[in-house]
């Protein structure tokens, strides 16, 4: 068991592709629940739909662990790093033995501008110092580009920045959208729908799509408009 990655078998989604690819997840607390906000584009209805309390995230020791980890990432930035590329170096050597390629997705609960941030020491992002590992998140972030090769971006709409997620699918990037059942309508915004369910590996998705997820734990009760109605 890592310290700050969880293995993709303890994530329900990622347990999907456990086989096909060595992945992991980093957890931090979302949104300013640790008192520092890591989800700066949120709404109100991503906070009060957050999986963050899903799976083991009712446990309140892992509820204490994102805490610690996300103020640990700002009171202390070079302890964060170490832990952080211990965890990644661990993930390439376990990848490497297994024949399977490396994959992390580091915004499982937050949405940070990971192009932006540096290891402390190095002035390296964790994108040049992992060249051979794949990165991937969702991110509520408008106007993310020229990123690094191994980092991939699905936006995520929400209930008020729909036309923010317009500008984006025009210029390339898909869209995440989550519905309130797995009917998925065809089309969704003048773009093809795919079903996410099946995989969270989006940078394996085709271009120029809507990506379907279904509402689970409290966005079953969304009632502010983040969860569409599927027909």
């Amino acid at each position: 068991m890592t310290y700050f990655l969880t293995p993709a078998k303890s994530n329900a989604k990622t347990a999907k592709t456990s086989e096909q690819v060595e992945s992991v997840i980093l957890h931090l607390a979302p949104s300013d629940l640790s008192g520092r906000d890591v989800c700066p584009f949120a709404s109100s209805g991503c906070r009060s739909s957050c999986l963050n309390t899903a799976g083991r995230g009712t446990m309140e020791t892992v509820q204490s662990a994102r805490i610690r980890k996300t103020n640990l990432l700002f009171d202390n930035k070079t302890e964060f790093w170490r832990l952080l590329v211990d965890d990644l170096a661990r993930l390439e050597k376990r990848a490497k033995k297994k024949g399977l390629s490396a994959v992390a997705r580091l915004n499982g609960t937050s949405d940070l501008p990971w192009e932006r941030m540096r290891e402390p020491n190095s002035g390296l992002t964790v994108f040049e110092m992992f060249p051979a590992v794949t990165f991937y998140d969702y991110t509520k972030i408008p106007n993310r580009r020229n990123l690094p090769d191994n980092y991939h971006l699905t936006f995520s709409l929400s209930e008020d920045n729909e036309t923010l997620a317009k500008i984006e699918l025009a210029d390339g990037v898909n869209v995440a959208v989550v519905f309130d059942s797995e009917d998925y309508p065809s089309h969704f915004m003048g773009h093809p729908v795919i079903d996410g369910s099946q995989s969270d590996l989006r940078y394996l998705d085709p271009i120029g799509c809507i990506v379907a997820l279904c509402a689970k734990g409290k966005a079953k009760k969304d009632t502010s408009g983040f969860v569409r109605k599927a027909a």
